[in-house]
């Protein structure tokens, strides 16, 4: 495998370059319909996801830049830069797709993202920016293993809008190609093995929950009854976590997370990311 040398902090490849792709979608057509195939608990599913993600990828971007002084190794910099640029390009479009989803469909943006908002508030003002890094690299675990998920298995989109379906894996793309940025600042930053283990069972309860929140609240404004979505979670939660589910996969990827010798490019796929990219083209025209 063509790792960075030893010498390097960067544990990504060198084959793998983090270069931002500055995309504009055109998502109207989609975001006022149940654009996943007419189903409306994965259409809300995906949804809810994309609402994370503007204020989020602020947090991460702010607690990786916490140690840019730190970053002394050149190819680790130049990882960083990669990282902060596509994951700005990415809470742009997320915002975007966020505000008119919103404006056509009748949801509260704030009621899903203010909690999500006075979290990073709080963490931001009562805990050392170690521990805000901490978080990032727990969350940013979440979003490689459902790239990584997301681009091995087309079916996870069947059937979905193709501006839907072009803008989900062009995030997952990116996020395989930065996936260990963030890791690698933390390991100069001092991590502990304890730590990253117990931050990995913090943000797991809070990405739970921010879904399931999201979810419920887009199913109600839509105007299903409780128990019109007690029937949408039952056939939901077989798409995700069933025989066939799609998350269900990527239980081992997350539990080697708790492994001692972890890091993120331990989940080798960059055979898959070459192949999709060789599908989508350098820089499509998307809008």
């Amino acid at each position: 495998m063509t790792f960075s040398s030893a010498s390097s902090s960067s544990s990504t490849p060198q084959n793998v370059g983090i270069h931002p792709r500055n995309y504009n979608f055109d998502l109207e057509a989609a975001l006022s319909t149940d654009w996943h195939g007419g189903d409306p608990f994965k259409t809300a599913f995906f949804n809810a996801l994309s609402m994370m993600f503007p204020i989020g990828e602020k947090a991460f971007m702010d607690s990786v830049k916490a140690f840019k002084d730190q970053v002394t190794d050149s190819k680790l910099q130049e990882d960083v830069k990669g990282f902060l640029s596509q994951e700005a390009i990415h809470s742009r479009e997320h915002r975007k797709y966020n505000e008119r989803l919103c404006e056509l469909r009748g949801y509260d943006l704030e009621a899903m993202e203010g909690p999500i908002r006075k979290r990073i508030a709080w963490a931001d003002k009562n805990l050392p920016p170690i521990a805000r890094l901490y978080g990032t690299v727990a969350y940013e675990h979440y979003t490689a293993i459902m790239a990584n998920g997301a681009l091995s298995n087309p079916q996870w989109l069947n059937g979905a809008h193709p501006a839907m379906v072009a803008l989900w894996r062009w995030h997952a793309i990116e996020e395989t190609e930065h996936k260990a940025v963030a890791f690698d600042v933390l390991q100069l930053a001092g991590a502990t093995v304890k730590e990253r283990r117990m931050s990995m069972i913090f943000v797991t309860r809070y990405f739970v929950g921010d879904a399931i929140r999201n979810i419920n609240h887009m199913l109600k404004r839509d105007g299903y009854s409780f128990w019109q979505r007690l029937k949408l979670w039952r056939s939901g939660l077989s798409f995700l976590l069933g025989r066939e589910g799609i998350l269900r996969p990527l239980v081992r990827e997350w539990t080697d997370y708790f492994r001692r010798d972890f890091h993120p490019w331990q989940h080798d796929n960059r055979k898959l990311l070459e192949e999709v990219k060789e599908t989508v083209g350098p820089e499509p025209q998307l809008a």
